[in-house]
């Protein structure tokens, strides 16, 4: 049996949730914990009541740390929210307590399936997991910036005008200000994009998708449906045994941080080293030097 459990039913978590139940997914109960357990009953509630009209047929109910003993999956979204102006990295203090009360209490249950984690800011917090777990690493992925490539894939597509899934690009690095986009590895069908595209151009549209979270931010209060979306396709990757590459935080070179990585049901089953320039090179080390340093301070 194929279960999935959601610790916090904020934005992100029900945002995961309602996609699950609208794409094909193997997923067969899909349990609700949060602090506030008539929010999770009541969601339970209102998810079951489309199950009618929608493309699965999956037990939804509320529940506890207990249930996740059997999961295959444990999705954690609980915490504090990101604010306006406020950097994922300045959320770190606030969601790393939350965050290791969660991993003690998940861990306690017998749980011994995969970590898939949507709390920021979400490199650090997979670091911190892998700590308060003791699991191996291939065990815990972050949503890392799969999101973030997905956003630039849909940028080029618009600005082209080429259908966003002839769009092969990964995002790299932190989720967050120091991400980039490895350009020397992008291409449109066939074709590098430095050759369709003037470098002043890129950095524009780099900087516009690095950004554009922050927008979202301003506009509404919060980002949910891209990364619940997103969050279901790490998901399937798992429960299908698919073997296919998704640029998550995945555990490398002594961080966690978006890279290109092999999603079976193991977890993380490698990580695709890309053949980067110079400049690219200079900016996954300054990303990487970046989290050890929030991860040294968050350790003294």
């Amino acid at each position: 049996m194929n279960k999935v459990v959601v610790v916090g039913c904020g934005n992100v978590g029900m945002a995961y949730s309602y996609a699950l139940l609208n794409q094909n997914t193997n997923v067969d109960e899909l349990i609700l914990i949060d602090i506030d357990n008539k929010k999770a009953l009541g969601h339970a509630m209102d998810l079951s009541h489309a199950l009618l009209y929608s493309k699965s047929n999956i037990k939804i109910k509320a529940g506890s740390y207990a249930d996740c003993k059997d999961a295959k999956i444990v999705l954690i979204s609980a915490g504090a929210n990101q604010k306006s102006n406020e950097s994922r990295l300045e959320l770190v203090n606030r969601n790393n307590k939350i965050l290791k009360e969660i991993i003690k209490k998940t861990v306690s249950s017998g749980f011994n399936g995969i970590f898939l984690l949507a709390i920021n800011p979400v490199d650090i917090m997979c670091y911190m997991t892998k700590k308060y777990s003791n699991f191996d690493s291939n065990k815990i992925i972050g949503s890392g910036t799969i999101l973030d490539t997905a956003r630039l894939s849909f940028t080029l597509s618009e600005r082209l005008n080429i259908n966003y899934k002839d769009v092969n690009t990964y995002v790299l690095g932190e989720h967050g200000d120091s991400s980039f986009v490895c350009w020397s590895n992008t291409k449109v069908g066939p074709i590098n994009i430095t050759d369709i595209i003037l470098k002043p151009e890129l950095n524009q549209i780099e900087q516009k998708v690095r950004n554009l979270a922050y927008k979202i931010i301003d506009l509404k209060g919060e980002t949910s449906y891209g990364v619940g979306v997103c969050l279901t396709r790490i998901t399937n990757a798992i429960l299908n045994n698919e073997n296919t590459i998704l640029t998550v935080s995945t555990y490398f070179d002594g961080v966690y941080l978006g890279m290109p990585s092999v999603i079976n049901k193991d977890g993380i089953k490698g990580v695709i080293k890309l053949k980067l320039n110079e400049e690219e090179r200079n900016k996954l080390e300054k990303s990487k030097n970046i989290l050890k340093q929030i991860i040294k301070n968050l350790e003294e």
